[in-house]
């Protein structure tokens, strides 16, 4: 039987998405979709390539009804909505892929200081976090999966098996990313107007960035100990894609071949992470439309690692990530849904 699926808040880039990939998933049924904006429109009204949904009519966020049809629930809303809106299906035992940053952050006070006061505290230590490379058993335990940033998916896999293996020390490590303007939300702003970001490309929130703590939280994790990190965004005049180029100082003796036989054993298994030969790096092009994180690395004679990674932000890092959680969820295979080649050209 496919999973009843509803999203709250359908009308945004990630929900669009959401609604790309599950219009080709095999066991998932869209029961319901929310849009104050477009309520009483169908999908196909709104979003003409979405043909697939023309029967799909956007509804106001009736929470009781959207219980009562669906078994899972994704939260495709801005973060403070989303803590408004999860507790109420969890109490109803629905289970919820949340992609806002409201479920990410452990500690209250950390999100707090980035975000602002959370008024669901008590389930920020029962959420999952999304990444399943990493905590793929607890995900297929979990009734609430906080789905991770864009910018920290891209940072985190790369990094994970090298401070857990000790190959790398843990001060400094310096992460420079780039995204296309999609991930800045789909709502009008001056500042990703075409005239704006055309020819452009500028670092913004430098040293303020809030996916900040969540990159530091996982990492910290996979080292054992607090650490800190340098983290620049950038914006560049493209939709859709992420590359981070990652600096760190590795121990003595390792090799650009022993991060590479590091990174290949402990993602073998995962078939969204591919891992370049040696001297290869990726290109965002390659990723554009799936569900890939691919790497390349490179350790130079002065002992510093230089690591590429690339995403699309909108489906590895957010609406595709999304699905492979919520494959986990219900016993599916972890691919479902999430296998289409790159868009080329």
């Amino acid at each position: 039987m496919a999973v009843k699926i509803g999203i709250i808040g359908g009308s945004g880039y990630t929900g669009v998405e959401l609604m790309r990939i599950l219009a080709l998933h095999p066991e998932a049924e869209l029961v319901a979709i929310t849009s104050r904006q477009h309520k009483g429109k169908s999908v196909t009204q709104i979003f003409p390539s979405l043909h697939c949904f023309e029967e799909l009519v956007f509804m106001e966020p009736d929470l009781e009804a959207i219980a009562q049809k669906a078994d899972l629930i994704f939260t495709a809303v801005p973060h403070q909505t989303a803590m408004e809106v999860v507790p109420f299906f969890l109490e109803r035992g629905r289970k919820v892929i949340d992609l806002s940053a409201d479920f990410r952050i452990r500690s209250q006070l950390v999100y707090e200081k980035w975000y602002q006061a959370h008024s669901a505290p008590e389930y920020l230590e029962k959420a999952v976090y999304g990444l399943p490379e990493v905590y793929r058993d607890e995900i297929r335990q979990a009734d609430l999966v906080a789905n991770p940033g864009c910018y920290p998916t891209s940072s985190i896999l790369p990094l994970v098996p090298l401070l857990r293996s000790g190959l790398i020390k843990p001060a400094p490590i310096i992460i420079d990313s780039k995204s296309g303007t999609s991930g800045a939300g789909r709502s009008a702003s001056v500042a990703t107007l075409f005239c704006e970001v055309n020819e452009g490309f500028k670092a913004y929130k430098v040293g303020s960035h809030r996916h900040t703590p969540e990159i530091e939280q996982e990492l910290s994790a996979a080292y054992g100990k607090e650490l800190k990190i340098t983290f620049t965004p950038h914006l560049v005049p493209m939709n859709r894609g992420i590359l981070s180029t990652i600096y760190a100082d590795t121990e003595p003796d390792v090799t650009t071949e022993t991060i590479i036989y590091r990174l290949r054993e402990f993602y073998q298994g995962s078939p969204f992470v591919r891992i370049h030969p040696e001297g290869v790096f990726p290109n965002v092009c390659h990723v554009r439309g799936t569900n890939y994180c691919d790497m390349g690395a490179l350790v130079t004679e002065g002992g510093r690692l230089v690591m590429v990674s690339v995403i699309d932000n909108l489906t590895k890092g957010a609406s595709g990530q999304a699905v492979q959680n919520m494959n986990l969820m219900f016993g599916l295979d972890e691919t479902l849904g999430l296998m289409a080649p790159a868009l080329y050209p």
